[in-house]
């Protein structure tokens, strides 16, 4: 994966925590992951297509992700209920929007899938022969860790989603 594609991600990220949470954030130390398991209670999966392909996923603990939506929402959570995953979802959502935002301004046009919610350390979730580079990002209301296996699409053509289901007749 190029760097490149890195820093706006990272940039967004800052951004949004800063500004619907109202944290500051340290960035921890880069790795690199060939391992296709989730290592985090909570994980926020976002695919990108276009001219910037790939998946990012976002994961946190659950008592992290009580506390994000607490404070974005204004209201007191206890428990990581329908409502709260929807705000961790969202979450993910705004800071991938951001970064795509980025990325357009820098010559790279992008778009990004609805998030999907994963509950569960150790899910398997295969980026093929993506390598990911892992980027903690620390507050002082819990780790948020971006996991980013992106690329550029060289081809020239613009990536599309594939539906996973056929449509229904008549639609």
């Amino acid at each position: 994966m190029d760097v490149k594609f890195l820093n706006p991600f990272v940039e967004a990220a800052v951004e949004v925590l800063k500004a619907e949470i109202g944290v500051n954030v340290q960035r921890g130390s880069l790795s690199l992951h060939q391992s296709a398991l989730t290592t985090d209670d909570v994980t926020v999966l976002i695919h990108l297509v276009g001219q910037v392909y790939g998946v990012v996923m976002y994961g946190m603990n659950t008592q992290t992700g009580i506390r994000f939506v607490t404070q974005i929402l204004g209201q007191e959570f206890t428990e990581f209920d329908s409502l709260a995953q929807s705000g961790v979802a969202e979450l993910g959502n705004v800071i991938s929007g951001r970064a795509t935002i980025k990325f357009s301004q820098a010559g790279y046009a992008s778009n990004i899938s609805p998030p999907t919610l994963i509950s569960g350390k150790g899910v398997q979730i295969s980026t093929l022969d993506f390598p990911r580079i892992v980027v903690p990002l620390q507050t002082n209301l819990g780790e948020l860790t971006v996991h980013l296996a992106l690329r550029e699409n060289r081809n020239g053509k613009q990536e599309e989603f594939v539906a996973l289901t056929p449509a229904a007749k008549g639609s």
